[in-house]
């Protein structure tokens, strides 16, 4: 099955940077640690905006496009979330080669109306995670929840999740930040259901991309995210981190996904969402999605059913051969 790299822009509540430890395999559990509803729920955070799809600028039609499947069963996914740029501000922009390079490939698609669900960060990192902002407003540390969401599903299906963070200075860390580390960008350590090894270090992130578990979270710190730190590093930092699995991913069952988990106010909550990586027809898409979309993208490939606001948003569709 393919592996897909999804990434999310995000704002940043810490600073500094810390270390993390050597390399891990992958994290598993048994369902028994774990307690996962998988009944589709209505959430008052569900986004007003409709998520119809329209047709893609790529010009492929909608007999083609239904012969294709609704999402494909991928074996992995990885989630790379970036901080607070405006769609016009990554798309097509000169200081974002890699990125953009990614998106302008065979393998590549750029979603054009993909949005945020919410200011500040926090909750929209909740959102892609859980299917819901938790009714957070803010930036506050720490929380605890209870719950759906993507990790428990995933691992009460026999499956494996991973969430690993630059700057986290050890497994399992719970502290709201580390130099340049951030709890507020980790939404799996909000959750005391998940086993503490779900929560590594960036530096366990395998060098063999077989290894990675079926779903991976990747959060730069604040420095490496487009945050604190610029554009062009925060790119740089994909490239050296992400370019081998980028290009590994498209023969082997596998789809990289980077976007932003806001904008920067300036443009209607309008992120670049890029996907790259196997099943996919290149081009760009003006399907509208959120991060609740993407949320019920990735629980479908799995086979397992969208919950809270996921649930009431329609998976991406359209873009798949």
């Amino acid at each position: 099955m393919p592996l897909v790299l999804l990434g999310l822009a995000a704002a940043a509540c810490g600073h500094g940077a810390g270390q993390g430890s050597t390399a891990r395999p992958p994290v598993s559990a048994t369902s028994s640690t774990l307690s996962a509803s998988t009944q589709s729920q209505p959430n008052p955070n569900t986004p007003s905006h409709p998520n119809t799809p329209s047709h893609p600028s790529t010009g492929h039609t909608a007999a083609t496009a239904s012969r294709a499947p609704a999402v494909p069963a991928f074996d992995h996914i990885v989630v790379v979330v970036l901080e607070n740029h405006s769609y016009n501000q990554i798309a097509g922009a000169g200081d974002v080669p890699f990125l953009n390079s990614l998106a302008a490939s065979a393998s590549g698609v750029l979603l054009t109306q993909s949005y945020a669900v919410t200011h500040p960060s926090e909750p929209n990192y909740l959102a892609l995670f859980s299917g819901t902002t938790q009714q957070l407003s803010d930036d506050s540390c720490p929380h605890s929840y209870t719950g759906p969401n993507l990790a428990a599903a995933l691992i009460d299906s026999g499956r494996t999740f991973t969430g690993y963070s630059e700057g986290l200075p050890q497994v399992g860390f719970t502290g709201c930040s580390s130099g340049s580390y951030a709890r507020k960008h980790n939404p799996w350590v909000n959750y005391a259901q998940l086993p503490a090894a779900v929560n590594q270090p960036m530096t366990a992130f395998p060098r063999n991309p077989e290894q990675l578990p079926s779903v991976s979270f990747v959060i730069p710190d604040l420095l490496d995210d487009m945050h604190d730190g610029s554009v062009r590093q925060g790119d740089d930092w994909l490239r050296a981190h992400l370019g081998g699995y980028a290009r590994w991913a498209p023969s082997h069952n596998s789809l990289l996904v980077i976007t932003t988990d806001e904008d920067d106010n300036s443009a209607d909550n309008r992120i670049a969402t890029v996907l790259s990586g196997a099943h996919l027809r290149a081009g760009q898409y003006n399907r509208r999605t959120n991060h609740y979309g993407v949320l019920h993208t990735i629980l479908q490939s799995f086979g397992l059913r969208a919950f809270a606001a996921a649930g009431n948003t329609a998976p991406i569709t359209g873009i798949w051969k």
